[in-house]
């Protein structure tokens, strides 16, 4: 499935969350309203809350809260989108100039703040105790995450198991909510909740890991960024772990050096190292493995088109070139 037949089933919700989005963007300061605005419209995928919608219909959900859900789930990514590019110095994202290279880094980070603010107002909205919960403990872990990235930035000596908590707490995690919100809103019993968290985890995995795949082989057109920006920033992604594992002591010496001290300078030979080792196709294997898995965590739902979709996400997060 392309992503538009994985919109689909959920095409009415999507408008729908889009509209509670820029309704619920409004504030009376003007910096807000523009900031904030601008990065929502910058050609995101949101796959956060077409994951939401996706699991809640294919629970059998007919109510409407999962549209608040998904709207609230878009933009605690969206905040910690300012905040990581604050944090990464980032210039470009999407193929766009990031906020902070616009506004600056202080308004990035307050206005990153007031999402954060409004998602927890639209949650007491929706009046459940249990999404709260998950959604309160959703950023705190997305928080965790940022903050053992940042202590593994220019580590070399990372080890995929201590990258891997970082993904799962980072990225993964939010994806894991969003699935779960679904079966949570439907009243589905606590082993198909927990079936739908495990399918969202291993989804939110395997994107991240095509990610550090499409780090070192796309295009800056197709990725919306600058190739190589992990290295540049110092994170030890898996591909580079991987190589490190399997190159040669020279090529493992300079994917150190550049990992410690950041910068492009060695990234053609980075990249080679990458290549030869088959660390891209190690990475993307993991990722594929996630992906089945996650596919399998959705046999207890009944037939639907929605779940036809979430099987379709699934291949979508490991197929993608962007």
């Amino acid at each position: 499935m392309d992503i538009e037949q994985i919109r689909a089933p959920i095409a009415d919700d999507l408008d729908a969350v889009d509209a509670l989005i820029r309704r619920q963007l409004h504030s009376d300061v003007a910096l807000i309203d523009q900031l904030a605005g601008y990065i929502i419209d910058s050609g995101g995928k949101r796959l956060r809350p077409v994951a939401v919608l996706l699991a809640a219909r294919a629970c059998g959900y007919a109510g409407r809260d999962h549209i608040a859900a998904a709207a609230i789930v878009e933009f605690i990514h969206t905040a910690t989108l300012l905040h990581d590019d604050v944090v990464d110095e980032s210039s470009l994202r999407r193929g766009r100039e990031t906020a902070n290279a616009i506004w600056g880094n202080q308004a990035s980070v307050l206005v990153g703040d007031f999402l954060y603010s409004r998602s927890f107002q639209m949650m007491v909205g929706i009046g459940s105790l249990r999404v709260m919960e998950i959604l309160a403990d959703t950023t705190n872990a997305i928080a965790e995450g940022e903050v053992l990235q940042l202590l593994h930035c220019h580590d070399p000596d990372t080890s995929e198991e201590r990258y891997m908590a970082v993904i799962h707490a980072k990225t993964a995690k939010l994806f894991e909510a969003a699935a779960q919100l679904g079966a949570v809103l439907a009243g589905r019993p606590r082993a198909e909740e927990q079936a739908l968290a495990r399918y969202g985890r291993r989804l939110g995995t395997a994107f991240q890991l095509i990610d550090d795949v499409l780090d070192y082989s796309a295009s800056s057109a197709e990725l919306g960024k600058n190739i190589g920006d992990d290295l540049a920033e110092g994170k030890p992604t898996l591909p580079l772990i991987h190589a490190m594992r399997h190159g040669a002591r020279d090529e493992v010496q300079i994917i150190r050096a550049a990992i410690e001290h950041g910068g492009l300078e060695q990234l053609d030979i980075v990249t080679r190292t990458i290549e030869s080792t088959g660390a891209l196709d190690y990475t993307a294997r993991l990722a594929a493995a996630e992906a089945e898995s996650a596919i399998a965590d959705l046999e207890p739902l009944q037939d639907s088109s929605a779940k036809d979709a979430l099987i379709g996400l699934a291949g979508f997060a490991v197929n993608r070139r962007y």
